[in-house]
Order: C-alpha cells, then sequence, then structure tokens
C-alpha cells in the first residue's frame, strides 16, 4: 500500500506506521502538498491541474494512480482538500475533500467529503476516511 497525500500532509503514513509490523504492507507515501511536488514526484498531468484544480476528483484519481505508478505497491489511497482555515471559496468551501483509492489491476474510486470542524479535525478525518475507502475497494 502507498499514499499520496496533500491536505492531510503525512497522517496516512503516521497512522500506518504506527501499527506495529506495517512494514509488511506499508510501502511508503507521497506528501504532494504543492502542484508541483503533485507533477513532479507522482507525475499529475499540469493540464489535470490547470482545468480541475489540485482538490477534484480527477487529481485525486491522477494521484492515486501516480503513487502507484511510482512505487511497487498493489494498492493505494490519495487525499486533497481544504482543511482551512482559509483557503476556501464558495465553490469549495473550507472541509471540501477529494479522497480516492486504487488498484494496481487498474479499479479505482473517488469520494467528495465536505467535512466540518477544525483544520486538525478535518485532516485526521480525511485521513481515516481514506483508509476505510481503500479497504471498501479492496473488498470489492
Amino acid at each position: 500500500m502507498t499514499s499520496a497525500e496533500s491536505c492531510t500532509g503525512g497522517l496516512i503514513a503516521k497512522v500506518m506506521t504506527d501499527i506495529a509490523g506495517s512494514s509488511d504492507i506499508f510501502w511508503g507515501g507521497f506528501v504532494t502538498y504543492s502542484n508541483e511536488s503533485k507533477m513532479k514526484l507522482i507525475g499529475v498531468p499540469a493540464g489535470v491541474l490547470e482545468v480541475s484544480g489540485a482538490v477534484s476528483r480527477e487529481t485525486v484519481e491522477a494521484m492515486a494512480s501516480g503513487a502507484l505508478a511510482n512505487s511497487s505497491a498493489d494498492c493505494s489511497v490519495a487525499v486533497s482538500g481544504i482543511a482551512g482555515p482559509g483557503g476556501g471559496s464558495d465553490e469549495k468551501p473550507v472541509g471540501t475533500v477529494w479522497i480516492g483509492a486504487a488498484l494496481k489491476d487498474g479499479l479505482c474510486a473517488s469520494r467528495l467529503y465536505q467535512l466540518k470542524g477544525s483544520r486538525s479535525a478535518i485532516r485526521e478525518e480525511s485521513a481515516l476516511k481514506a483508509l476505510s475507502m481503500l479497504i471498501e475497494l479492496i473488498s470489492c
């Protein structure tokens, strides 16, 4: 398993590595907070970021696929959102979070969340929802 994280800033990797023996299943992760890092580290196309924005279905799906392509993991999870307290807009208010998950066989899923709470609460809930989504996808 690998992760590509933006607004969670490595929380998924932290949650995974809090578990003893996680090195058996966790390859490692990518913290891709900036658009530049999304493009350079995991190959998110510039056009996707320009047209859809960093917080979008297209971006998290490209992040999840890119994390797989740049690791030896069999599955991945990706998160991009607006944790606040600033940075939101009418179209994408604080708490807007896209989560994507992908399997090496090509199966990919993504989901939009509108989360409430403080910056840390939004980040923590995003990380947990991402892992839940990955478990759900693997179970299909």
